[in-house]
């Protein structure tokens, strides 16, 4: 059988063990182990496996995965996704679809701190929700925004799944933050210009608040020193070249943990609690890195990755031809599969075809994260949309869907000008020291 054949029977068996539901760190570890061995020989092969194994827990540059989850462990469970919420509508809720607004405000905010849209989404449809419907913001909007609000948190820095690609890619993790910044704040702005467009289209859809007194706005944005601070700290380190993000990662959840214990909201129960959880997602995360690991060995014995680059290079589509096709495939895979494991799985391919086309390694990182990101919310999957199904269970999924579609469409939008723009994602990098 040659390697041709052997790696799209890899592929085959990998996809039918997700669709079985083996986890997905377990069926890339399940096939790479098998066909290297297949191919090199079983010894070598089971030998990979604690040799990677022990590389990859003992690496110190894999050390920002755990500490940037526990900074964010820390921060949700210290409140402060409620006072961002609380300033943001006191500032933004009087305005039509007021509510909406302030929520992706927050979200924004919240996401400089977690780094994970799955939490962002979660915590938000605790905080936001109960808040929108109170004011008779209709299911499909309130879910909608909650929705889009969450994709940020792998947008704006620190992000897991920048720092994930960096390891992979071997690219600089602190340039890759820095370089989600800008473009995260794009995404916030057109966001809260969908809504404002929603609400000026179909005046009787989203109601007017109330204007906040300037007292009530004072006192709520004392509130949010906290989440300025930490990410004042850590992004504004990492750019002024103060530590890495490795170290910019330790400090912020040792800066997250000191916060929370001085203004008295991380009980022992709480910090308990918030170690148990990011200890978890770590868990889950390093058990899909080294999953990915023993498969892009696989891939390497195969030659995947060179014969993929000639296959795409040789259609004769041009870079952004073949650009517009992988974005595409990225669509269709986040129907399928979780943000994290599409950036493992694909990222080792995908890699050599971008850098051989030209295209700038840090630009491309932004650029898979905003389609990941897109993968989130667009059905039929949309991980955020089930996450918010959990727990606002009074809600149907179509609901949801239909709320998210106009952010669908803008997230496609800014696609597209972060394609025809890359400075806006590498103006941030290119002035660092």
């Amino acid at each position: 059988m040659n390697t041709d054949l052997i790696a799209i029977v890899g592929f085959v068996v990998l996809f039918v063990l997700m669709l079985l539901r083996v986890p997905v760190g377990m069926a890339m570890g399940l096939v790479g182990v098998t066909g290297f061995g297949y191919i090199v020989g079983m010894s070598p092969a089971l030998k990979m496996v604690g040799q990677t194994s022990m590389r990859t827990v003992t690496d110190y540059n894999f050390a920002v995965v755990p500490m940037f989850l526990l900074m964010g462990a820390f921060a949700t469970t210290s409140g402060m996704s409620r006072e961002l919420f609380r300033a943001g509508n006191a500032f933004l809720g009087h305005l039509r679809g007021g509510l909406g607004i302030a929520t992706i405000a927050a979200c924004g905010g919240f996401a400089a701190i977690c780094g994970s849209s799955v939490a962002t989404a979660a915590t938000f449809s605790k905080v936001a929700y109960p808040e929108m419907r109170r004011f008779n913001y209709p299911q499909s909007f309130a879910t909608g925004v909650i929705a889009a609000g969450g994709t940020l948190g792998i947008m704006i820095p620190p992000s897991t799944v920048f720092a994930v690609y960096g390891l992979i890619t071997e690219q600089d993790v602190g340039k890759l933050f820095v370089a989600g910044v800008l473009p995260g704040l794009l995404a916030v702005a057109m966001y809260m210009m969908t809504i404002t467009i929603i609400g000026y289209a179909k005046p009787g859809f989203l109601p007017v608040g109330v204007r906040a007194p300037w007292s009530e706005k004072l006192s709520a944005l004392k509130d949010v020193w906290a989440t300025l601070l930490l990410f004042a700290f850590v992004i504004g380190g990492i750019y002024g070249g103060l530590f890495t993000a490795t170290e910019a990662a330790g400090m912020g959840a040792g800066g997250a943990f000191i916060i929370g214990v001085v203004r008295g909201r991380l009980s022992g129960a709480d910090i308990r609690r918030s170690l148990l959880e990011a200890t978890r997602t770590t868990a889950a995360v390093f058990t899909i890195l080294i999953g990915a690991l023993l498969f892009g060995y696989f891939l390497t014995v195969t030659q995947t990755p060179q014969k993929v680059t000639m296959f795409l290079t040789g259609l004769g589509l041009g870079k952004y031809g073949i650009l517009i096709l992988i974005m595409l495939m990225y669509l269709v895979l986040g129907c399928l599969m979780d943000a994290l494991a599409m950036i493992i799985l694909t990222v080792p391919i995908i890699f050599p075809v971008i850098i051989a086309l030209g295209f700038d390694p840090i630009w491309f990182g932004v650029l898979i994260v905003m389609t990941v990101e897109l993968g989130l919310i667009h059905p039929p999957v949309g991980m955020n949309i089930f996450v918010i199904k959990s727990v606002v269970d009074d809600v149907k999924i179509s609901t949801i869907f239909y709320g998210v579609f106009p952010f669908v469409i803008t997230d496609i939008l800014r696609l597209a000008i972060l394609i025809a723009f890359p400075i806006i994602a590498l103006y941030l990098p290119s002035q660092m020291k």
